[in-house]
């Protein structure tokens, strides 16, 4: 499971999405619209849960991402032979 956080930058000059899961670090976006899809899209094989903080550091919002079974059966349909 992906875990990401959303915060206010301290600079006031948009939100970080910060988290392990992430190649390079922390990414910077205008909006947390932004930072929340771009963490549900990269997470989209994966479960994820996205919390969102205000700039005091309170939890506004969480949300959680449903990811894409890697477990997928496969069925395996026999052909029949062509009738002469």
């Amino acid at each position: 499971m992906h875990v990401y956080q959303v915060r206010p930058r301290k600079d006031k000059r948009g939100f970080d999405l910060i988290s392990d899961a992430l190649p390079f670090g922390g990414l910077w976006y205008l909006n947390p619209r932004d930072a929340i899809e771009y963490a549900k899209h990269y997470s989209r094989a994966h479960d994820a849960v996205i919390s969102v903080y205000d700039a005091a550091g309170k939890l506004i919002e969480v949300h959680r991402h449903k990811g894409i079974s890697k477990n997928c059966k496969r069925i395996r349909v026999k052909q029949r032979a062509a009738t002469r």
